[in-house]
């Protein structure tokens, strides 16, 4: 996502002309968009990204379980 924000950036640094990115390359000022794009594709075929969302949810599972845990006034177990 920081790739995106970066390409987003030079993109507009570039189209209206401030600093020194006005004298770049359009390929150097686009390439982070490519990068982008093979990060994408790495983290899909390898199931980074499923990975994480599934990290997320049992988080947020065990969150929620401590939660109620506490409401009921039952001490949560520590981690091991």
């Amino acid at each position: 996502m920081y790739l995106l924000g970066l390409s987003l950036v030079l993109l507009a640094l570039k189209y209206l002309e401030i600093g020194p990115v006005a004298a770049w390359s359009w390929w150097v000022v686009l390439s982070p968009f490519a990068a982008t794009a093979a990060w994408w594709a790495w983290a899909d075929a390898t199931g980074y990204t499923k990975r994480k969302a599934m990290e997320k949810m049992e988080q947020r599972k065990k969150d929620r379980i401590n939660r109620h845990k506490e409401a009921l006034g039952i001490q949560p177990r520590k981690p091991r």
